[in-house]
């Protein structure tokens, strides 16, 4: 008896309740701006006013998670030590070595051999000591300082007398080339171990 009384009362408030507000939910996700890089998932709202955010990937949802600016300042940084390793690669296959510890090796030899000859200690060094200064400028970034990711006072003259717009193409560019050549220097680097061959790896 408790038990039909308290369905009637649940029945009975139900029928005031907005019957509209799960409709209108369901049709806003609907209507919802979809990624143009992968249109079956929901636009990335973080990308918003940063270069490249007319694409729209994000699959992962890294930026629901993590500040743009320190987003954006990982992938321009790897982008490009990723354009220089590409370079460095190719070059040292095709036989332009720098020092003489490098004579008689190939690109895909070269790190077990240097390590072995205690070379790779002070590659360790100088790669902490600019670490640090980039750790300062993001930390920096991050609490507001204003500055632009991937920003070191570098090149900043090659940009003078250019239009926002022409600025803007520069560093869709940079950041399009940088997204490149992560994936080319894990394929080149693929490629050398694999099929143990220098330049074109294959």
């Amino acid at each position: 008896m408790k038990f039909a009384i308290l369905a009637s009362m649940l029945s009975a408030a139900a029928a005031f309740a907005p019957a509209s507000q799960g409709a209108g939910k369901a049709s806003v996700a609907l209507n919802a701006e979809k990624s143009p890089a992968m249109p079956f998932l929901p636009y990335p709202e973080n990308l918003k006013g940063y270069i490249g955010d007319d694409i729209g990937f994000d699959p992962l949802g890294f930026s629901d998670y993590f500040p743009m600016d320190y987003l954006r300042e990982s992938e321009i940084k790897h982008g490009r030590i990723c354009m220089l390793a590409v370079v460095g690669y190719i070059a040292t296959d095709l036989g332009i070595i720098v020092h003489p510890y490098g004579s008689g090796l190939t690109s895909a030899t070269a790190h077990d051999a240097l390590l072995e000859k205690g070379v790779m200690g002070n590659a360790l060094i100088w790669i902490g000591a600019l670490e640090m200064v980039s750790y300062i400028a993001t930390a920096e970034m991050l609490q507001g300082s204003g500055r632009e990711p991937g920003y070191f006072g570098f090149g900043t003259k090659y940009l003078d007398g250019k239009s926002a717009e022409q600025i803007k193409k520069i560093k869709y560019q940079e950041i399009m080339n940088g997204r490149l050549a992560m994936l080319a220097f894990g394929g080149m680097v693929t490629q050398s171990v694999l099929y143990d061959k220098g330049f074109p790896y294959f």
